[in-house]
């Protein structure tokens, strides 16, 4: 990948950050990102389905950032921009559903090299449950450097980044939205401690704010990345049953905590059992099936 062809697909995503399979269909009906720059309003409208006057503003503002070097405008943000076809791109990711076209990382990049990732979802809401139940789950995987993803979400993802780095390990954690925004803001202390020492990461650029539909898209990462989900909490109407979905959609064990019958945040994992994720209480169970193997 030269210099000029990075800077020209970073250009294309921070004015349209589009994933990888949109933009192999326009670099198919281009031949060359070369031609993007003269490329016909209509012709480009018609490749990525997009009304025409919007396609006449990406082109107008492709061109304005082609004159920006973005990598390096990046890095005095301590952000690094990793394109699909860089050598730090996860291989995991690569066989997911539409990956990112770009991944923004902030922290320990070496982080995304290695397979021995296990992602720890779970309810916002979550109780002093699934902060006991990490205490038994998080120590025996640390102990094998499993490094841990989730999303620095309120509730049980907190609960995972902090447990990990306060027994030594490493962790990731995947935003929903460009790093010059956080959130949720009670979470922005960890995040800033997570940027020096353990890893943020985003497929959305920088200026990039919070939208509700990032986060269902995001967590196709959270999944990607890893070997396995972990699930602490749950309820039974929860966007984390939509990302062990999509675990399981791409081939990966679930695991799930129970929890009582009589708790709401239980419901949606006792379910998952049901249904045939595996029960765990503590993090041998996991060592001993065929993630570790």
């Amino acid at each position: 990948m030269t210099n000029f062809f990075k800077n020209q697909l970073l250009a294309l995503h921070y004015v349209y950050p589009l994933t990888w399979h949109k933009f192999q269909r326009l670099h198919q009906h281009l031949g060359d990102l070369n031609e993007l720059a003269t490329c016909p309003v209509d012709m480009l409208a018609k490749i990525l389905n997009i009304k025409e006057e919007n396609a006449s503003r990406l082109l107008f503002h492709y061109k304005k950032m082609l004159e920006i070097v973005l990598e390096e405008h990046y890095l005095t943000h301590n952000i690094t921009a990793v394109p699909y076809v860089s050598d730090l791109y996860p291989k995991a990711l690569k066989n997911i559903y539409d990956p990112p076209t770009v991944l923004y990382v902030k922290g320990d990049v070496s982080l995304l090299q290695g397979t021995k990732k296990l992602a720890v979802i779970g309810s916002r809401n979550a109780t002093k449950y699934s902060e006991e139940a990490l205490k038994l789950i998080l120590p025996p995987l640390i102990n094998e450097q499993f490094v841990i993803v989730s999303g620095l979400a309120k509730g049980a993802d907190r609960f995972a980044h902090e447990a990990t780095i306060r027994y030594g390990g490493k962790t990731i954690a995947v935003l929903g939205h460009g790093f010059f925004h956080f959130y949720p803001r009670e979470n922005q202390k960890l995040g800033e401690q997570m940027a020096k020492e353990q890893l943020l990461l985003t497929e959305y650029p920088p200026y990039v704010g919070v939208q509700k539909w990032h986060f269902p898209a995001r967590n196709r990462i959270i999944s990607g990345l890893s070997q396995a989900l972990i699930v602490t909490e749950a309820a039974l109407k929860s966007g984390t049953l939509i990302t062990t979905e999509l675990a399981l959609e791409q081939g990966k064990d679930v695991f799930a905590v129970p929890g009582l019958i009589t708790s709401e945040q239980s419901k949606g994992t006792n379910k998952l059992i049901k249904e045939g994720a595996i029960p765990i209480w503590n993090g041998h169970q996991i060592l001993e099936s065929t993630v570790n193997r």
